[in-house]
């Protein structure tokens, strides 16, 4: 036995090569993001709602919802897994490897999305619980397999996305206002550049797998950068919002528009490049807009609440 096939076989490997699995199952980054735009939906739903932002109510909230999140994540990968066999960015995972049982993933999932919405319900309240639950619904029983149908898959997907905010505000305050709209339109928005992104970088494997995102079925990438661009332009105005609502200042104001302005111009100058999703240099141009969408939605958020009205 050669010593990388030893140093594979010590518990210690063991537990990180299964801390791994357990990771991608689990979707664990994008379940840590989902954690923290909802916690600044419970931060504003807690505003003057008698409930403070640093109470007990705080994490456990978001301990449920981000089991129902990653148990929803096992679901989604249970039912794809034989898509993510085709493409080269998923062909490791382990339901596809088969270091996971499907049994194991399926029954886990369930567990966690159903331990995550009972516990909200207990902690806080039934609304947070029931749309935690509606969310994954939608997005396991509508989104997954329409990606499979049309590009409207991405649209009907942003509606599920779109639902940690709300389900912090919920969590904290019980009831929905006209500010919970607003943070549901920022990440509603946020997530077209962000997902367009990604499809026009890996179009080749979408395609091989069957998923039909719009870079897929529109080779020359005309339709997906008038969506980006749309999208950004709608993104930057929605986020000019909050100070009308009393939920920041104008130096919030000023920030949004400095981090909206760097984030469009990277959409634009991958429009305006007029290359196709195959072209290298238009990928490089698309991973610059995916790698600011990922810095965005947090600076933002970050930045509304610490310059929020108490």
């Amino acid at each position: 036995m050669s010593s990388t096939a030893q140093a594979l076989t010590t518990p210690r490997a063991s537990l990180a090569l299964l801390a791994r699995d357990y990771a991608e199952l689990l979707k664990a980054r994008i379940t840590v993001l989902i954690m923290l735009t909802a916690w600044s939906g419970f931060y504003f739903g807690s505003l003057k709602s008698g409930v403070s932002s640093l109470s007990w109510t705080l994490p456990q909230s978001l301990l449920g919802i981000g089991l129902a999140a990653a148990g929803t994540a096992a679901l989604n990968e249970a039912m794809e897994r034989d898509l993510d066999a085709r493409m080269r960015r998923t062909a490791l995972r382990p339901l596809v490897t088969g270091r996971m049982s499907l049994a194991h993933a399926v029954v886990l999932g369930c567990l966690m999305v159903l331990g995550g919405v009972g516990y909200l319900w207990f902690v806080t309240n039934l609304l947070a619980a029931a749309l935690t639950l509606a969310t994954s619904v939608v997005y396991l029983a509508a989104y997954t397999p329409l990606k499979q149908v049309h590009p409207l898959c991405t649209f009907v997907g942003a509606f599920p996305g779109a639902m940690p905010p709300v389900l912090g505000w919920a969590a904290a305050r019980g009831h929905l206002n006209a500010e919970t709209l607003l943070l549901f339109a920022i990440v509603f928005f946020w997530q077209f550049p962000h997902f367009h992104s990604i499809a026009w970088l890996y179009r080749e494997d979408y395609e091989r797998a069957g998923i039909r995102m719009l870079p897929v079925v529109e080779s020359d990438g005309r339709s997906t950068a008038r969506s980006i661009i749309l999208y950004l332009v709608a993104l930057l105005l929605v986020t000019m919002v909050p100070p009308f609502f009393g939920m920041a200042t104008w130096r919030y104001l000023v920030g949004a528009a400095l981090l909206g302005a760097g984030f469009f111009w990277l959409g634009w100058r991958l429009a305006a490049s007029g290359l196709t999703p195959l072209a290298p240099e238009s990928r490089r141009l698309a991973r610059h807009v995916l790698q600011a969408s990922v810095l965005y939605l947090p600076l933002l958020f970050a930045l509304m609440m610490a310059d929020s009205k108490v």
